[in-house]
């Protein structure tokens, strides 16, 4: 009677094989478990520094279109009553002929309007930390209504918390008002832009500034230089911080912003920059530190 050989694993050759097996699936498993988690984080990164960016574009393009207004029509009728004089005094020939449309004569009164005219305050504050203008960066929501072309805004770093209030941190807030009153750095509401700010920075310069400077301010409170005019340009340093320990990471961006029309009374022409002024940036790759 002939037996016939039976191959196969033995025991030991099954069970190496099943912890091989074993260990090989464990770290594969760990290897996903660790790209997900850099997926997540890298991700988050992405979304911080876009968020940022989007605040500075829309801060960009409020200062782009701040609105400074002043009364031409005026300042016109001033220029005109200047430089009037008596037609008849000073040449006979002319004496008998009408005068021109328009022109204010001495002793003369113009003629009353059908409406009081109030004309808005166009104020631009700026500090170190904080800005408030008014801008024609404003979206009309419903057709036909009742609202200007031109709006309030703000910006500030406050104190804020999270939306699930466990968390608190600085906040870049943005104030809004489409009612443009005698105060432009009050009314409004706010909304929060950024949170976990470092830190954001403003700096300013226009015509008779040889340097970046930390306040402009173009109300009464201002100095020979800002009263009554806009910066020319405005530079915004904004940093972001997440995390703590060995896991922190600070996220910082900085943008000039030029004033496209400040409408100052001694610019030689509309949308002039100043002698050493930067080009205006656009947001790009952040500094991460």
């Amino acid at each position: 009677m002939r037996f016939q050989s039976q191959k196969g694993f033995t025991l030991i050759e099954v069970l190496l094989s099943a912890t091989l097996l074993a260990t090989l699936s464990m770290l594969a498993a760990r290897a996903i478990q660790q790209g997900v988690k850099a997926k997540v984080k890298i991700q988050g990164q992405i979304d911080d520094v876009s968020k940022m960016r989007d605040a500075l574009r829309l801060i960009e393009r409020d200062i782009n279109l701040a609105f400074h207004h002043r009364d031409f029509e005026q300042e016109l009728q001033d220029l005109i009553k200047k430089k009037s004089t008596p037609t008849a005094a000073t040449n006979p020939a002319t004496a008998n002929l009408p005068p021109v449309p328009g022109q204010t004569l001495p002793n003369s009164q113009d003629p009353p309007r059908e409406a009081p005219r109030k004309d808005p305050v166009t104020n631009f504050m700026g500090d170190d930390e904080k800005m408030s203008f008014v801008t024609m960066n404003n979206a009309r929501m419903v057709r036909n209504s009742r609202q200007a072309d031109f709006m309030e805004v703000g910006y500030a770093l406050k104190d804020c918390k999270s939306a699930d209030g466990k968390r608190g941190s600085k906040c870049l807030w943005r104030r809004s008002s489409i009612i443009v009153d005698d105060d432009v750095t009050l009314g409004g509401d706010e909304v929060v832009l950024l949170e976990d700010v470092s830190e954001f920075k403003l700096h300013y310069i226009g015509k008779g500034k040889q340097d970046w400077v930390t306040v402009w301010h173009s109300d009464k409170s201002g100095d020979a230089v800002t009263k009554g005019n806009f910066p020319q340009g405005v530079k915004v340093s904004l940093s972001i911080q997440k995390g703590e320990g060995t896991t922190k990471k600070k996220f910082s961006m900085e943008i000039v912003s030029s004033v496209h029309f400040p409408n100052n009374k001694e610019d030689s022409s509309a949308g002039t920059s100043p002698t050493g002024l930067p080009a205006p940036t656009t947001p790009g790759a952040p500094a991460v530190q």
